[in-house]
């Protein structure tokens, strides 16, 4: 009888070490460690954050400029085409915006 609850304890703690194995790995690899040391480091966590923001700033900063660029480019080669072609067109629509901007000022 007490063997086989011995045994049973073994096996309980095999899997409860085998557990805590897998759990110490999952925490290497997320690198918790390093966090909470960062967390602990308000300086570093800072620069780190500054560095960060910098980085994203400069990226939007080059991307919505080239987007920019592509989009006016675009718009140029299309509207010059369209536009000398509707231009009486074009501002008819523009006079009657104006119309109804007035007409909305004055009420």
């Amino acid at each position: 009888m007490a063997g086989s609850t011995d045994n049973e304890d073994r096996q309980s703690l095999d899997a409860l070490n085998d557990r805590l194995e897998r759990f110490a790995r999952y925490m290497e690899k997320m690198k918790l460690a390093e966090y909470v040391d960062l967390l602990h480091n308000p300086r570093r966590l800072l620069y780190v954050n500054f560095i960060a923001g910098v980085a994203r700033g400069l990226g939007m900063a080059v991307g919505f400029t080239l987007l920019g660029a592509v989009v006016i480019y675009f718009l140029t080669r299309v509207l010059t085409k369209t536009f000398v072609a509707n231009l009486p067109v074009l501002g008819g629509i523009i006079a009657q915006i104006v119309r109804i901007v007035q007409i909305q000022i004055t009420r």
